[in-house]
């Protein structure tokens, strides 16, 4: 679903999956590990192993303001990268239009919500992918379950969340 030239932005407390969720991004690219919390380099570039976009993981909780965040020269790699920033709400929205950013949340539950933002997620593709994070199916099944997160086994699965589009409408 990313390709070169997204800009995703990861909210969450501490602990709340920012860095395993780009590392399961970084899968899905086929970029070069290990994918780490950047939090004291900042900015990590992981190339890919297949031809695809490179991976920017961005950390933004040490930046001091927005003039820190354009040091980095974020702006110089989006065209040619999916750019994922932790801790991104307030200090990276402003680098696309198209963008989406993912709330995480929730302790003994997690929860996700995904905010699509500009022209990009208006197409029936990236729409159709957007349903498909909210409603997936089970990993654990064979054949998946139709997302009602009951794969058979007799283990009800919540749902991640659903994603919101940039006029408010919510789906899930």
């Amino acid at each position: 679903m990313l390709r070169a030239g997204d800009l995703v932005l990861l909210t969450g407390g501490l602990g709340a999956g920012k860095t395993t969720l780009t590392q399961g991004i970084a899968e899905g690219l086929g970029v070069r590990g290990p994918i780490t919390s950047p939090t004291f380099v900042i900015a990590r570039v992981h190339p890919s192993l297949v031809g695809g976009p490179v991976l920017v993981h961005v950390d933004a909780y040490r930046l001091g303001g927005l003039d820190e965040r354009d040091d980095l020269d974020l702006d110089t790699d989006l065209d040619r990268a999916v750019t994922v920033v932790e801790w991104g709400h307030g200090v990276a929205e402003d680098l696309s239009e198209d963008r989406l950013e993912v709330v995480l949340g929730g302790e003994s539950v997690r929860t996700a919500t995904v905010r699509a933002h500009g022209a990009r997620w208006t197409s029936p593709e990236a729409r159709s992918a957007l349903e498909t994070l909210a409603h997936p199916t089970n990993p654990g099944t064979s054949g998946g379950d139709g997302g009602d997160g009951d794969g058979g086994d007799g283990v009800t699965n919540p749902p991640i969340g659903g994603f919101v589009t940039e006029g408010g409408d919510r789906r899930s």
